[in-house]
């Protein structure tokens, strides 16, 4: 006798549904990080690829950096990575110069070292000034910034050198190029700050730029921008331009080119 056609119908249907022979759910292709558990290990890589976007100039606009990065911050900068960092900067930084006279020298018939008009454009604060001492005391950048303690730590005047970009100043002298500071610092703290940089051993400079009153409000990509092309209509050539912003760099009247340093603590617009 052949089975009924509702006969049928409920074995496959007892088939298909039976626990046993049904087919596990494939796990989800999706996983948002919330779901998971973060090692300490994990933690340490997103600083390390925030920190990244900091100095590609990706993360824009932020004000203290993630809490839970205040430990990988510190460890940066007190550690020889930071010093490797800002060495290798610099030594790029000589290498250009070096070629680029080399090259402008060949061109011209000149032999030698070259005259006053070519120019290297250093930002202070972090650039030729540490403030590690100062952001020590402060979460390295964990905390918002309070311009009263740090201006009060400005006129103190004892920020030691960045130690590579002091070798790299006194080798741009010895070619040479003559040394601009433009900085984004006010002008009434101009004596703590010429005080400060004969402190960590910078001499010779040519001029030191502060922001006067008719600079405040503007932007530091304007402000320098503007400085920086006063000093292309007096005649210099910028042959070079260091800053551990990218506010110091970017704009107009560009150096020939610019050198980025390392600075996860603090972003300047």
């Amino acid at each position: 006798m052949k089975p009924s056609r509702s006969l049928l119908l409920l074995l496959l249907l007892t088939l298909f549904t039976s626990p046993s022979l049904s087919r596990p759910a494939p796990p989800s292709l999706l996983r948002l990080p919330i779901d998971r558990p973060r090692s300490r290990s994990a933690a340490r890589r997103d600083c390390e690829s925030w920190r990244f976007t900091v100095e590609t100039n990706d993360a824009v606009l932020w004000k203290q950096i993630p809490g839970e990065c205040e430990a990988y911050v510190e460890a940066y900068l007190v550690g020889e990575r930071y010093a490797a960092d800002s060495r290798a900067v610099a030594e790029e930084s000589l290498a250009f110069a070096e070629e680029s006279l080399a090259f402008a020298a060949g061109e011209s018939g000149r032999a030698g070292t070259v005259g006053g008009s070519d120019a290297w454009v250093f930002d202070v604060d972090e650039t030729l000034l540490s403030n590690l001492p100062y952001y020590a005391e402060n979460g390295y950048g964990a905390e918002i910034f309070n311009e009263t303690s740090f201006d009060e730590w400005v006129n103190v005047a004892r920020a030691p050198a960045l130690q590579s970009s002091l070798g790299l100043y006194q080798e741009l002298q010895n070619l040479g190029i003559t040394i601009i500071l433009l900085t984004g610092r006010s002008e009434f703290q101009r004596n703590a700050t010429e005080q400060n940089m004969l402190f960590a051993g910078y001499r010779s400079w040519e001029r030191l730029i502060l922001r006067q009153d008719s600079d405040m409000g503007k932007s530091a990509v304007v402000y320098k921008s503007e400085r920086r092309a006063e000093l292309v209509s007096e005649g210099y050539r910028i042959l070079g331009n260091s800053g551990d912003q990218w506010s110091d760099l970017l704009g107009f009247a560009l150096a020939k080119r610019s050198f980025k340093l390392p600075n996860p603590m603090y972003y300047i617009a």
